[in-house]
């Protein structure tokens, strides 16, 4: 193995090697022999052009494996430069996917959690465990029976032939938190099948009523991706029929909820409020700060349940005038006590609120006791509801712009029926659906439509605010497009509105 490993390591070098020799024989040859014969000379001769020959082929030959050889290298590098590309592209995807996943599992605003066959628990969300105050090892590969109430349980088991059968369960019933704290969810039990058709397991999913899908009022998306509470939400949840609405409330009494419990609730302080900064995107829009109201219980604010989950039973029972006062006189007392905050509050107002005639001589009287002034205060009315009472709608905001107070109609849409309602009410602000917003990067007919209500809103003389921010890239086409304002978690997340005392 040496000696093999030495010739090739010398091969290279004996053709030049000899070529090199016979040359210095033939030129010192002479001086150091005294006569070398003719035919040797020749031989020497032909053998050092031999040599020189076979030393140009090598050459050539080395050069030619050399160019193999840089060729293959660029060719592996760039191979490796792709598979490098691909490993940090997965890896990238895969931590992205990780960071979504666990994004979707911590904050869907629903409690989700799937079974197989037999009952025991092999996947649940953060809200799945927090309602029952447990910890993920407490439920994970337990069975339902072991760590859920009886209140929890009966319904699922009542229906779990069905489930097994591959039947969609719906139905809608008020369950009690740990804590005591009513909610109306509605309830989906959706079996898994296999290839065969086979009932593997079931999925359970119970949806707080004021975070359906299949509300009327498109802000439910903003209210979902920037977790916002806002009083008015909740009465664009559908009612199937009376019947169903007065079955919702009986079961509400069976439970032990009343009005008066509500007003408790409120009256205790069970609601505290929160904000959220609205920034202006152009240049010289205002000097004052901006932030909207949002409402939350302290359950959710413990991230025991999505906000605005408890609303739909303070509506059901025509609270949300009640709440609606508590919010104002909170924000107007605030403002009494901090004269130079220099802030507007955008406060929602709720359906039934719009329809109470005394409400606006509520604000009036609050505003003449305290001396704030009304322009610090902005109401915002949905857009649903404006187009439902519409002329209980112009008779509020004509008598608050009275006032001095500010008009913002949110969850803006281009359709006819918005624009049209422009022409009767007047409004400071419109608030462009987030759910257009959040799309405008990808989808040209959302870019045109908030390019259409911004030129639109710009001719009337109302400034316009963008719901649902999420981007820088995002905020840099709002203020190409010409947007005054923007709102969402990329401009500010929702804190407790105390956190002001400290800027104020």
């Amino acid at each position: 193995m040496q000696k093999t490993s030495l010739f090739n390591i010398v091969k290279p070098y004996l053709a030049i090697s000899t070529a090199f020799t016979l040359a210095v024989t033939l030129v010192a040859g002479p001086y150091l022999i005294a006569e070398i014969a003719p035919h040797w000379q020749t031989a020497l001769w032909f053998s050092l052009i031999f040599m020189i020959l076979i030393t140009i082929i090598q050459i050539a030959r080395t050069e030619k494996n050399t160019r193999n050889l840089s060729d293959q290298l660029i060719v592996s590098k760039e191979r490796l430069g792709n598979e490098i590309k691909h490993r940090l592209w997965a890896e990238k995807t895969a931590s992205e996917n990780k960071v979504k996943s666990q994004f979707i599992d911590e904050n869907i605003p629903v409690m989700l959690a799937y079974f197989n066959s037999d009952m025991r628990c092999r996947y649940h969300n953060r809200i799945f465990r927090r309602w029952f105050g447990l910890k993920p090892d407490q439920i994970d590969g337990r069975y339902l029976k072991e760590f859920s109430n009886e209140e929890f349980f009966s319904d699922i088991q009542n229906r779990i032939e069905e489930i097994l059968a591959g039947k969609t369960i719906h139905n809608e019933r008020v369950l009690k938190s740990t804590k005591g704290f009513p909610y109306i969810f509605t309830e989906q039990y959706l079996p898994h099948l296999d290839n065969k058709g086979k009932t593997i397991g079931f999925y359970t999913l119970h949806t707080p009523r004021a975070q359906e899908k299949t509300r009327v009022s498109p802000k439910n998306t903003k209210e979902e991706n920037t977790a916002k509470a806002e009083p008015k939400k909740s009465d664009s949840v559908p009612i199937k029929n009376e019947a169903s609405f007065q079955s919702s409330t009986q079961t509400s009494k069976q439970q032990g909820i009343t009005a008066a419990r509500i007003a408790q609730a409120i009256d205790g302080g069970e609601f505290n409020l929160y904000c959220q900064k609205i920034i202006p995107i152009k240049p010289s829009v205002s000097s004052s700060s901006h932030y909207e109201i949002l409402i939350r219980m302290h359950e959710e604010e413990n991230n025991l349940m999505p906000p605005g989950s408890f609303l739909p039973l303070v509506d059901q029972f025509k609270m949300m005038p009640k709440l609606d006062r508590w919010i104002i006189n909170h924000i107007i007392h605030w403002l009494s006590d901090h004269p130079n905050a220099n802030s507007v509050f955008y406060l929602n107002v709720a359906k039934d609120s719009l329809s109470d005639q005394a409400f606006p001589g509520f604000i009036q009287d609050l505003l003449k006791r305290t001396g704030v002034p009304a322009s610090s205060l902005c109401f915002e009315v949905e857009i649903s509801d404006a187009e439902t009472l519409t002329n209980d709608t112009c008779t509020f905001t004509n008598k608050i712009r009275e006032l001095g107070c500010l008009v913002s109609l949110c969850s803006f849409n281009e359709t006819l029926e918005s624009f049209s309602l422009l022409d009767k009410i007047k409004a400071d602000y419109l608030k462009i659906d987030g759910s257009i917003v959040c799309n405008i990067l990808r989808d040209e007919d959302d870019l045109a439509k908030i390019i259409s209500i911004n030129q639109f809103a710009t001719k009337a003389g109302t400034q316009t605010i963008a719901e649902l921010v999420e981007t820088d890239d995002i905020t840099a086409k709002l203020r190409e497009i010409g947007v005054d304002y923007a709102q969402g978690f990329g401009i500010a997340k929702p804190h407790p509105f105390n956190d002001l005392e400290s800027v104020a």
